[in-house]
């Protein structure tokens, strides 16, 4: 039996995960959705990057998981993607969800343009220290009917601005993990530079949905295929 421990993106908590996580169970396997600290229903709890890896280490270990199928969403393949070293042997494959990955000694904001990391930091410094949620119009052309977009948004917490800004920590090559990047063709046709770099790993795959940045919305079944599928590879 995989145990799956699924990680939502910005501004998002374990709800996120509740059209997919059906399928997992379904199929017979152990399904841990988890909200990061200073989130959902944890918010008020202080937060940075280093954080947020530890939650998902210490969800492992705390239910002595094996077999271990860490799956990260958009800024989530970050501290998904340090977690996934720390596990050691418990991991069995990591699945990046159209998601951000770690560089050592880099941020989230750090590969992206002057223009955009501006704006992050500016949401931040004006919305006490966090990142603002997306309105319900930077949700067009994702795939989502208004109804989900209503749902995002209307679960959507502020994002804590240091999980942001601060370095990803990793003691080896990220190419060395066994992983699925999962690429949503509606969010760009495309994996970033450093994803591409990363798939020319052997231990890496790549996996393309028609469907937006959100497919756990948009295509929760169809998802939930495609992580059963990575699951046995």
């Amino acid at each position: 039996m995989t145990e799956f421990v699924l990680v939502a993106g910005a501004w998002l908590g374990s709800w996120a995960w509740e059209e997919v996580v059906p399928e997992l169970r379904a199929a017979g396997h152990g399904t841990h959705p988890l909200t990061l600290s200073g989130l959902a229903d944890r918010q008020g709890m202080p937060a940075g990057q280093q954080t947020h890896v530890q939650d998902i280490v210490d969800e492992v270990e705390r239910h002595d998981l094996r077999d271990v199928v860490l799956v990260g969403h958009s800024y989530s393949g970050i501290p998904v993607g340090q977690a996934a070293e720390r596990i050691g042997d418990r991991l069995t494959r990591v699945v990046f969800v159209d998601s951000n990955v770690p560089a050592d000694g880099e941020s989230f904001v750090s590969g992206w343009s002057a223009e955009g990391r501006a704006m992050v930091e500016a949401s931040i410094a004006g919305n006490h220290g966090f990142w603002a949620p997306l309105t319900a119009a930077d949700y067009d052309g994702q795939g989502l009917t208004s109804e989900r977009i209503a749902r995002i948004v209307g679960g959507s917490t502020p994002h804590p601005g240091a999980t942001l800004t601060e370095p990803a920590v990793l003691a080896r090559p990220l190419g060395e993990l066994p992983a699925t990047y999962i690429k949503c063709l509606l969010d760009g046709d495309k994996p970033s530079d450093d994803v591409t770099e990363l798939l020319a790993s052997e231990h890496w795959r790549l996996v393309e949905m028609d469907t937006g940045h959100w497919p756990m919305f948009s295509e929760p079944r169809e998802l939930a295929r495609i992580l059963l599928q990575a699951a046995m590879v």
